[in-house]
Order: structure tokens, then C-alpha cells, then sequence
């Protein structure tokens, strides 16, 4: 059983991903770490991130990489979300991807492109999002846990060119994926949404059985 959840930066779609492998009780991908991982390998390298050619070359990255803290920040989401125009680069991490969605008993998957590209045959598909503002709002308050007090209109603006790399690259452009079930979080609780999204799975799952 594959299931796809896609969504923009801050949807929620990560914590849904986790809350669902734990419920069905299967393994967890967050794609968006290893396009994480790119970036802060470019910067490490003192690479250009834009540049195809440094990008492409930090992409057979050691996967130590991935427990770094560093991931995480703000920063490194920025870089993740520039190296991830390259085709090159997403070339060179599907096959981790689809590897890690088609392992014996299934997998759960969340980035951007897992619907459309990654598994578009995945027994469901959700795709998470959330108003501008209140994902701002989850940056924020995520970052003021870590002791950090970020300028809340950088946040914003942060996010919306985020969104605007990853709804119009030329390749696997962020979208909702044929047949995946929209879940706007905006107003719900995280306990609201994670119940949500089971329920879309659940009747996903109960159509596929039925035809």
C-alpha cells in the first residue's frame, strides 16, 4: 500500500505523513529532506544552488547527512526549494524515492510531486494546504520553540516565493495529483486533520477494494 501525501511548505503535510504511518502502521519518507539534503550540500561545497552543474554534483550526497540538524532551518527550505527546479537533480532522487515506495508492504511518501510523479499509481493520494497566513503563523511559532524570533512578513514573503518556484518549474511543478483528495487545514487542529486525513484514506482505499 503506497500512499501519497503532497502539499506547500508549513501545510502540515509532514506531520499528517507521520500520523498516518503510525495509524496504518507503515514507513515514513519526507522527500523533502533529501532536496534539503542537496541544498546544504551546496552550501557546504560553497556552491551556487541555481547553478545545475553544483546542484546535480551535491545530489549523491552521504546519508549521514540526513540526522543534520541543519535540515530543518528556514534557510536550508529555501535552498531545497531552488535546487529542486534542476531536472537533473530530481532525476537523481527518484530512484531513492520510488525505491523507498515500493519496498515490501507499502510506504508513505510526502513532498510535492509524490502523486504526480514520484507514485502516481499510489493507492491514495492527499494533498495538504493551508492559507499563506497561517502557514506563516506555524513557521513562526515553530521557530520561537527554537528560541528564534523571525520577522513575520519575511516569513510570508519566504513562503510565497517558495510557492511560486514550486508551482511553475518546468519540471514536476507542485499540483494536485489526479484523483487525490484536497485537505485544507487552515482551520483544523492537528488531531482534526490527522482524523481527516485517515477518513479520505480509508474511503480511498474502500473504493479501490470495491471496483
Amino acid at each position: 500500500m503506497i500512499i501519497a501525501v503532497d502539499g506547500p511548505a508549513a501545510s502540515g503535510k509532514g506531520t499528517i505523513a507521520k500520523a498516518l504511518g503510525r495509524h496504518y502502521g507503515l514507513p515514513v519518507l519526507d522527500t523533502g529532506l533529501l532536496y534539503r539534503a542537496v541544498g546544504l550540500s551546496v552550501l557546504k561545497a560553497g556552491g551556487d544552488p541555481d547553478l545545475e552543474a553544483d546542484a546535480l554534483a551535491a545530489s549523491g550526497f552521504d546519508d549521514a547527512i540526513l540526522a543534520d540538524p541543519a535540515l530543518r532551518s528556514e534557510a536550508v527550505g529555501s535552498l531545497a526549494s531552488r535546487v529542486s527546479v534542476h531536472q537533473s537533480v530530481r532525476d537523481a532522487l527518484v530512484q531513492r524515492q520510488r525505491a523507498f515506495a515500493t519496498q515490501p508492504g507499502g510506504a508513505i511518501l510526502d513532498g510535492r510531486d509524490i502523486g504526480t510523479v514520484i507514485a502516481p499509481d499510489a493507492d491514495a493520494k492527499i494533498f495538504v494546504t493551508a492559507s499563506v497566513h497561517i502557514r506563516a503563523e506555524r513557521r513562526y511559532k515553530d521557530a520561537l520553540g527554537h528560541g528564534l524570533h523571525p520577522d513575520m512578513d519575511s516569513l510570508i514573503a519566504d513562503i510565497q516565493a517558495r510557492d511560486t518556484r514550486d508551482m511553475s518549474r518546468d519540471h514536476a511543478p507542485l499540483k494536485v495529483a489526479e484523483g487525490a483528495d484536497l485537505l485544507d487545514t487552515s482551520d483544523l487542529t492537528i488531531d482534526a486533520a490527522v482524523q481527516r486525513a485517515i477518513a479520505l484514506v480509508d474511503a480511498q482505499l474502500e473504493g479501490r477494494r470495491k471496483t
